[in-house]
């Protein structure tokens, strides 16, 4: 017999189940309330992307950068709303203008200053932005893009890309497309520019729109390529389609958004998530000629419904979040932030050689733990595993992030809290070292 003993090496498998152990322990009035609202809701939430196994924390307050649970725990917010909570928590400049606005009064049935205000400024902020209309979410703003689209060119196709989120029934980032809106879809690989050419000239007597995030939020933070924008820009010109840029997401990684920074001009714009303050909201804008067709004063006018569009809460804060706070200066630093915070993970794993690996632009960002360039949906491996782990590790470490392995900046993260990120990316890649290595090779 020999002398030589075997060691096992660990497994992801089995370092979930440790973790997810220490998770329950740390966890257990979260678990309870989880257990208690399955009687009431499906699944204990009213959100799908909030729920992850074993069960989600409970979450009973926000301030500045931070959360706190019903466990007692603390956690610097990383996730920041998948963009929504650019603000941090309780900022207080917003703060202010939402008090102001409940003393004055919460729902007119008429218009008010501040949509005024609000819809003036976003139209100086971004290129494309001639005329805007205010909706309740980015998923309404993208539903009233695309049917002004097929009104406006008689035609009933819209092109979409594998990997591309523009609400909830307008989710291509998986296989279950189930609850989808039953427009007349053709979908096209992202980052293809050829495949994209082709496509769009098989269907250019038919295909009213093109929607396109101009990076994948949902779909894993990848950018869209300047071939790639600028090829569905010059197509669309060509065979009379309109362009929507969604960018209920990127609208905050520049002054005006990532189209500023790209210098393409799309047809239409959809924004959403931060730009309401932390409130509710969606807007729609674009070319003066397509968002005219919704003036009451026209006898052939467009009739776009909806009690809240110009919700006080919404407007009153997203006016003050983007005019006083959130100015084009800010922007541009707080998306240079991102980019060197970024840059910082990146060379963490890059250090130890582990196949992890970080895409996005400026604050908005999503780590992948594999190897090879991610240039679309498809290049991303089917594995969930790593980030599983990832996400579970950094919980009880204190940073709360997205399952999928998700991350955007706000502006109440401190140096501080940044650094402390980067240390714990780097003791999680430590920790799971071994496994991380073998399991991804």
């Amino acid at each position: 017999m020999s002398g030589h003993s075997t060691t096992q090496r660990p497994s992801l498998s089995d370092a979930i189940k440790e973790t997810t152990q220490r998770y329950v322990a740390a966890n257990p009035r979260s678990q309870a309330k989880f257990e208690e609202a399955t009687q009431y809701l499906p699944g204990a939430d009213t959100r799908t992307v909030n729920h992850y196994d074993p069960f989600p924390i409970t979450i009973v307050r926000g301030k500045g950068s931070n959360l706190f649970d019903l466990d007692g725990n603390t956690y610097t917010d990383f996730l920041g709303d998948y963009t929504a909570g650019l603000y941090g928590h309780s900022h207080p400049t917003i703060c202010a203008a939402i008090v102001k606005a409940l003393e004055g009064g919460l729902t007119f049935g008429g218009p008010h200053s501040n949509q005024h205000e609000f819809a003036k400024l976003l139209c100086a902020r971004f290129p494309s932005i001639e005329r805007v209309r205010f909706a309740n979410s980015g998923t309404e703003a993208n539903l009233m893009s695309l049917s002004l689209a097929r009104v406006a060119t008689g035609r009933t196709e819209v092109l979409a890309f594998e990997g591309g989120y523009h609400g909830g029934i307008l989710d291509f980032t998986g296989p279950d497309r189930r609850l989808n809106a039953s427009f007349s879809w053709v979908m096209g690989s992202y980052n293809d520019p050829a495949a994209t050419r082709e496509l769009m000239s098989r269907h250019q007597d038919n295909l009213a729109a093109v929607i396109v995030e101009p990076m994948l939020g949902g779909g894993g933070c990848i950018p869209g390529t300047k071939e790639f924008l600028d090829t569905l820009r010059q197509e669309s010109e060509r065979i009379g389609a309109i362009l929507i840029f969604d960018e209920v997401q990127t609208s905050r990684l520049g002054p005006g958004g990532l189209q500023q920074n790209l210098g393409i001009t799309p047809d239409l714009t959809t924004l959403g998530k931060y730009l309401g303050g932390g409130a509710s909201f969606g807007a729609f804008g674009g070319r003066a000629d397509l968002m005219e067709l919704f003036d009451p004063r026209r006898k052939d006018n467009l009739h776009h419904a909806g009690t809240h569009n110009n919700n006080v809460i919404s407007l009153s804060a997203g006016l003050v979040g983007f005019r006083d706070v959130y100015t084009p200066e800010v922007a541009e630093a707080h998306t240079n932030r991102g980019e060197q915070l970024r840059a910082r993970l990146n060379l963490v794993a890059e250090k130890r050689g582990i196949p992890a690996h970080l895409t996005g632009l400026g604050s908005i960002m999503n780590v992948h733990f594999q190897r090879g360039r991610i240039r679309r949906r498809e290049d991303l491996l089917a594995n969930r595993l790593p980030t599983d782990l990832f996400h579970l590790e950094m919980l009880l470490s204190g940073f709360y992030v997205a399952r999928r392995g998700f991350m955007s900046l706000s502006l109440a993260h401190t140096e501080k809290d940044c650094d402390r990120l980067v240390k714990a990316f780097d003791t999680f890649l430590e920790q799971h070292e071994v496994a991380l290595g073998f399991d991804l090779a």
